[in-house]
């Protein structure tokens, strides 16, 4: 039976450990070639002391997959260049690129410097927009030369994201920034043969372990919910031919959940059809607010 992709070229960004390394076994098990990124660097963005791609990329070639690691920075042009530059020097193709690098630096607001917003947005909002430009800049070039791709972008964004998360303002900004950046790319890609997706996971990482403590513990015995491994079947399938005609969604996971996501849509108006004073203004805002759906509680909170 043929595997879901079969002849596929797959970049994963951060894909030394957690998600990452569980999307890029996922995509290696399925019959994908894969180039493995991993900077290799701590929780919080310091260098680490081992390259993390190289052990996944040795997983993936026991099991009698193909992969090679890329350990370059994707937030920076250069690095995210030379990651579309080794898919296609050494495979000749780039099908798939899943955008999942990321790290914590979480601070209360009046106490987060700029430095640490800088950083978190950086490597998460930066480091999905770089690689997706470079990527996208091949499969153009491939659409305009008649050869147009069944190419997939799968963005990492997260629930802080999608409803915000105390003590975690720059990563909540940066990963709600994706949501957006997902949706643009979307529609400006579709005629290239390029679709794009994201997912807000819930799953046991370096990030969430720290975090969520009381609900990323491992069960004893039975299904481990928040095994990272739950999250990469979806992934696997947005990354695959499969899933065509699916674009600009988002999909939140979690264990044995998966969520189609339903982001800011019109509620209740009020329209005077001309210039409100301010007292109106408040108390149609009130009237409309007690019409309205009560809106999702910020982790944390």
């Amino acid at each position: 039976m043929s595997r879901m992709c079969e002849g596929r070229v797959v970049v994963v960004t951060g894909a030394g450990r957690g998600l990452g390394r569980a999307h890029a076994l996922a995509f290696a098990a399925e019959g994908a070639k894969v180039v493995v990124n991993d900077l290799g660097v701590g929780l919080d963005g310091t260098p680490g002391a081992d390259g993390p791609s190289l052990h996944v990329v040795e997983e993936i070639r026991a099991a009698g997959g193909q992969a090679i690691a890329h350990g370059g920075d994707v937030a920076t042009s250069a690095g995210a260049a030379s990651l579309v530059a080794a898919a296609l020097d050494t495979y000749g193709r780039l099908d798939t690129l899943v955008n999942n690098a990321g790290f914590l630096r979480d601070r209360m607001l009046v106490n987060l410097d700029e430095d640490d917003w800088d950083a978190v947005v950086r490597v998460h909002l930066k480091g999905h927009f770089l690689p997706l430009k470079h990527a996208a800049a091949h499969w153009r070039t491939e659409a305009k030369a008649g050869r147009t791709p069944a190419a997939r972008i799968v963005n990492t964004s997260s629930g802080a994201g999608l409803l915000g998360s105390v003590g975690q303002s720059n990563y909540s900004a940066a990963k709600a920034g994706i949501v957006g950046l997902t949706l643009v790319a979307a529609a400006e890609l579709a005629r290239y043969g390029v679709q794009v997706n994201a997912i807000a996971p819930a799953a046991r990482t370096r990030m969430t372990e720290r975090t969520f403590a009381d609900t990323m513990t491992a069960p004893d015995s039975g299904f481990d919910a928040m095994a990272p491994e739950n999250v990469s079947p979806l992934v696997v399938w947005l990354g695959a031919e499969q899933s065509a005609g699916v674009t600009g969604r988002v999909f939140e996971t979690e264990g044995g959940r998966i969520t189609v996501m339903e982001g800011w849509r019109p509620g209740p108006t009020a329209d005077k059809e001309a210039r409100w004073t301010p007292e109106e203004a408040g108390e149609a805002a009130l009237k409309l607010l007690g019409e309205a759906e009560t809106p999702g509680q910020v982790y944390g909170a």
